[in-house]
Parts: structure tokens; sequence; C-alpha cells
């Protein structure tokens, strides 16, 4: 029996990691890989679809692969990282002081701790089973563009290349097959090479947030790929930057925690060159949507993202403290004196005037 739970936990350690929305990362076997944090941003004019994707990733893999479907003839560049942190500044939530006149935890005579809130183009008929369409180095990342008529196929095609896939993945292929999308494979690995010499160095295991990709087709509606997660072993984040002329939200939760709006608003698009780059300097709608997945293997599709109405939201944080005066005394400490002072000098006068003689007239 030692023996047995032995194995099997050796077994989980080395077990690859899949993860992922736009589709499982794939390590090296006997290597692991996860996806902790994807972090997405979507533009969309209601014909053109650009995603920029970020990872943030843990394990002890040196290189790894995956797969993302897409509805249209993709075109892969790399993203700028600028463009996270542009949008993490205009999303950033606002924060406010409330004063509240009672004493609560954390304020004497208590001492709780403090307590703060929150407010709230496909491929034709007769076309080959696999199809490249391209196949670029850019960066870390080494990009094929296909088409696929058959997961098999495609599954063969990706194994002979170099690209790890699990039987179970091609199986979720089946659907994006048979809707005639096509596939951004990639394989990911540290660049090696010294360019004056030539010579390679040892490989560096793949960690922390990896260099964004940026992945542009044609597609009348706006779409995130998502199927693929559902052969996570871990629970899944997925944070998404969506930049429209509307604001927008997923039609239904997939199988995952209900999408929570932290920001919706207009913006200006010109927030940095990465974000100009993105929104061709025009005015648009921002929202950002953040979700949870407890369980993957419950996700039961992509994320179609509709217009809803142009409500500006901003999340607030409150911090309370305890109104005061002067040098930090508290107003109530100061009305309950004041109060008490009120009330004892009453019944002190009341009390004098009851011991005071009465004062007889004569006669």
């Amino acid at each position: 029996m030692i023996v047995a739970l032995l194995a099997l936990q050796l077994g989980s350690l080395i077990a690859p990691a899949y993860a992922c929305g736009c589709g499982a990362m794939i390590p090296d076997r006997n290597h692991r890989i996860g996806v902790d944090r994807e972090t997405s941003a979507l533009r969309w004019d209601g014909r053109t679809e650009q995603i920029v994707m970020r990872f943030t990733v843990r394990g002890d893999a040196e290189r790894a692969a995956w797969i993302m479907p897409v509805p249209g003839r993709a075109d892969v560049t790399l993203g700028d990282a600028e463009l996270f942190d542009a949008l993490d500044d205009l999303t950033r939530p606002e924060y406010r002081t409330r004063h509240h006149f009672w004493p609560r935890g954390g304020n004497w005579p208590f001492d709780m701790g403090t307590s703060d809130g929150a407010a709230g183009a496909a491929p034709g008929k007769g076309a080959p089973d696999v199809g490249v369409v391209g196949r670029e180095r850019l960066g870390p990342f080494d990009v094929a563009r296909l088409t696929a008529g058959d997961p098999d196929a495609l599954s063969d095609w990706l194994k002979t290349n170099g690209f790890e896939l699990s039987d179970r993945l091609a199986a979720e292929l089946t659907p994006y097959v048979e809707q005639k999308w096509e596939y951004v494979a990639v394989r990911l690995a540290p660049d090696t090479t010294d360019a004056g010499t030539g010579t390679s160095t040892a490989v560096q295991v793949l960690g922390g947030e990896l260099t964004p990709l940026r992945i542009s087709f044609a597609s009348d509606r706006l779409v995130y790929p998502m199927r693929l997660s559902r052969l996570a072993r871990t629970p899944q984040s997925l944070g998404l930057y969506v930049l429209a002329d509307h604001r927008m939200e997923p039609r239904d939760d997939i199988g995952g925690a209900r999408p929570e709006v932290r920001f919706a608003g207009e913006i200006e698009g010109t927030e940095g060159e990465a974000l100009a780059s993105l929104t061709g300097g025009r005015q648009v709608y921002l929202t950002a949507l953040e979700q949870e997945f407890p369980v993957p293997s419950r996700i039961d599709g992509d994320h179609v993202l509709r217009t809803v109405a142009d409500t500006p939201y901003r999340e607030v944080i409150h911090t309370d403290r305890l109104l005061t005066v002067g040098d930090g005394i508290p107003v109530w400490l100061l009305t309950v004196s004041g109060v008490l002072l009120a009330v004892g000098g009453a019944v002190v006068a009341v009390r004098l005037r009851r011991r005071r003689p009465a004062v007889r007239s004569a006669a």
C-alpha cells in the first residue's frame, strides 16, 4: 500500500498540468506547467477581432505548447506588455474615505482591527485534412497557423511537428473542426542562442509573466475561446479587458462563477503607444471583467460577448475612519462628555434648589 501511494504521488508530480483558456498549455513530458493567471485584451470593431493575451505561469517545464481555435484566418504578432500596465491604470479602483461617528473595531475602546469595505476564412470543401497557412518564429514563440478537416489528422500533424497533444484535447477540438474554425498552434521556449557566437546556452525554466501574443482575425461577433480550458486540472482565473464601441459582457457564465465587472466606461484610447496601437487612437468603451472557474471540467463552451447598456462603473473601496477633531480627539467622546456634563449640571442644580430654605413672608 505504501509503494502504491508513493507511486500515485509521484505520478501527480510529473503529470502535465493542462491550463489556459485559449487552449491547453502542454509542457514537455515528465515536466509540469500551470497557468496561474490568464489576462487578455479584446478589441472588436464589429468586423475584426484582436486578442492580446498574457499568461502568468509556474512549474519546471523548459518548453511548452498550446493551441488556440479561432473562427477565421489569423494574423499573429508579438504583443506589448505595456498595454496591460495602461489598462490596469485606467481600471484602478477609486479609494474614498468614509467617516463614522461611533467607535468600531480598531477604535478606542475596541481593539478588534480595522474594517475596510468595498462597493461594489475557413477551409472550403475538398481542403486537405491539415493545411499550413504559415509558420514563423516570433520572439520566444514558434507559431503555426493551421486549417484542419479532421481532429485526428490535426493531432498527428502537431505530434509530428513537435507539439505535444493529448488524446483528450484532440476530442475537445472536434466541435471546432465541425464549425470549420482555424487554429494557432504555439511552441514556447526561452531563446537560448547567443546572437554573437551562435552558441546555445542552458534553457531556463518557464515562469512568471510570458511575452504577450497578439492574434487578429475577421469575426462578426466578439468571441473568446474557452472550451479547451475544461482540461485544466486546477482552478482557473480569467481577466478580460474588452475594447469596443459599447459596453460588452459575456452572454453566460459557461460553467464558471458569475463574471464580475470591475470597470466600465469610455476612454480616449491614447494612453501610451501600446493602447493607441490597439484602438487606433479612437475613443472606445472599456469593460474590465473577472471570472473564476473553480471546477474547469464544467466549462461547456466559448465566451460570446454581447452589447449591454453603456452604464459606467468603477469599483469603489472605502476606508472607514472615526470622525475626529483637533489632535485626533473623537467627536463621539466630546459629544458624550458634553452631554454627561450637561446632565450632571442639571441634576446638581435641581438638588441645590430643593435644599434651599423657603422664605416666609411677614404677616
